[in-house]
């Protein structure tokens, strides 16, 4: 529903489009009574809310399994091959960045019911507004080339591990992997827009791909070795690269971490499960466990694995390694189950997961852009939007377009931190529920501290890589 303009021309507060019409139209009795149980759950101990909100988390975890994609795998990989253990502490500090700036658009939509797209426009200006939706879908079609392209090579990978000679050779071979990927990730994605029982197994789904990606990995770490002491001082000491490369694998490891279409994606998931005032607390703790404790595991037992059998200091890789090559070197190391067939089983899974939720943001973009409800044969269509990327399984798109897109997308999300930061300090958009006095203090150095490393890799990314590349120096 469109907000009624004032005579000036601007919706008004009470009139922006608040909610969206999934849960709390599928299923109004259960959403009523959750509220319910999680008011009441407020005069509890901690120990007895954390216990009944492990059972009712989702959001945090769809965020786990878009940022736990193609960029992640080749970011972490090559940081353990490159440097060892020693960016250990690098994937943990760039998703608690992320966690503080998504907690503060958890606050900020649950305390309103205002979808952001809309608050956006109202508060700050249309023009950012309109930025932000279309780089973040700009973002989901031209990265989801990339994720087919990382789960084909282990599609092809594990078919010549069973016998299917050449497989990854094979343009024919790879585009079928392709499509199987996408037939998948299309029953996954329209599950969410087909009702309650659709999205339950949806959450469902997502929390087992996660697990999955999690598990693989940590069991090709446990079977190539543990260094306790450099993991400790990897975790720590907050080692700086000294060389170019260096740093740009760190601060591509921080970039990793959050997209500017997950910005995008997070409210409207708390919106489409009908999540309220009382769904606060919860949200924080679904942030925490859902989102930044997986990846933090997973990327750190990529960067373990890697430094395990790759990371030579006297002969440091200096290229970046796919899919199929990783699990060669492992399966030497690590024997050919565990090396090979699980590690290859854990990219599949991180790939699949990141382009479901691609698909799933892509929807959510485009459905309130034009102001459709996000069901039905609509939202089905909508979400088809990325599917051009099945494509990166056989082709190599032009080589500026993921370097415009990029530099663009990485531009624009210190941008779009600073409308929620604004966000958070506007009264007339969060009424009483705007934060006063030290509580005030704390969110706003906090959510400084993340734009300010964000943008400091924005302009580093602008000046040392993006602008060299198209200009081809």
């Amino acid at each position: 529903m469109s907000g009624h303009k004032s005579g000036g021309g601007a919706p008004q507060p009470s009139e922006l489009q608040r909610g969206l019409p999934m849960v709390a139209k599928w299923d109004p009795e259960a959403l009523a009574r959750e509220k319910a149980m999680l008011a009441e759950l407020e005069k509890s101990g901690l120990c007895a809310r954390l216990v009944a909100y492990s059972k009712k988390m989702g959001p945090g975890w769809m965020q786990s399994a878009l940022t736990l994609g193609s960029g992640s795998f080749f970011s972490s990989f090559f940081a353990g091959a490159m440097l060892g253990y020693s960016l250990l502490w690098v994937q943990p500090l760039g998703m608690l960045l992320g966690v503080i700036m998504f907690m503060a658009i958890a606050y900020q939509t649950l305390s309103t019911g205002v979808r952001p797209f809309a608050a956006m426009r109202r508060y700050v200006h249309p023009a950012v507004a309109w930025a932000w939706a279309l780089t973040s879908l700009a973002a989901t079609v031209i990265w989801h080339f990339p994720q087919y392209s990382c789960g084909g090579t282990a599609a092809a990978d594990l078919a010549e591990h069973f016998g299917w000679a050449g497989a990854g050779k094979l343009v024919g071979a790879r585009l079928f992997f392709g499509l199987v990927m996408l037939a998948v990730c299309v029953a996954v994605t329209w599950l969410y827009g087909s009702g309650s029982r659709g999205l339950k197994l949806f959450d469902r789904l997502i929390k087992l791909m996660v697990a999955v990606i999690v598990l693989s990995f940590m069991l090709v770490v446990i079977r190539t070795g543990v260094r306790w002491q450099a993991l400790w001082e990897g975790l720590t000491r907050f080692r700086m690269p000294s060389d170019k490369t260096g740093i740009e694998v760190m601060m591509g490891g921080l970039s990793a971490a959050v997209g500017i279409n997950m910005t995008f994606l997070f409210p409207y998931t708390l919106l489409a499960r009908g999540w309220g005032r009382e769904h606060r607390g919860l949200a924080k703790f679904d942030l925490v466990l859902g989102m930044w404790l997986p990846f933090v595991l997973a990327t750190g037992f990529l960067v373990m694995a890697a430094a395990n059998t790759l990371y030579n200091p006297a002969n440091p890789v200096t290229s970046k390694l796919g899919p199929d090559k990783a699990a060669q070197v492992l399966s030497a190391a690590a024997g050919p189950v565990v090396g090979r067939i699980i590690f290859d089983l854990g990219v599949l899974a991180m790939v699949i997961s990141s382009i479901v939720l691609h698909m799933l943001v892509a929807a959510f973009i485009v459905c309130e852009i034009f102001g459709i409800e996000p069901t039905g044969w609509r939202y089905r269509l909508t979400s088809l939007i990325p599917i051009p990327g099945v494509l990166g399984t056989v082709v190599q798109f032009p080589f500026w377009l993921p370097v415009v897109t990029s530099g663009i997308c990485f531009v624009f999300l210190p941008i779009a931190y600073i409308a929620f930061f604004l966000l958070h300090n506007r009264r007339d958009y969060l009424g009483a529920d705007k934060p006063t006095g030290a509580r005030a203090w704390a969110w706003n150095i906090a959510m400084l501290i993340a734009i300010g490393v964000v943008t400091s890799y924005a302009a580093w990314w602008l000046i040392e890589i993006g602008l060299p590349k198209l200009l081809g120096s």
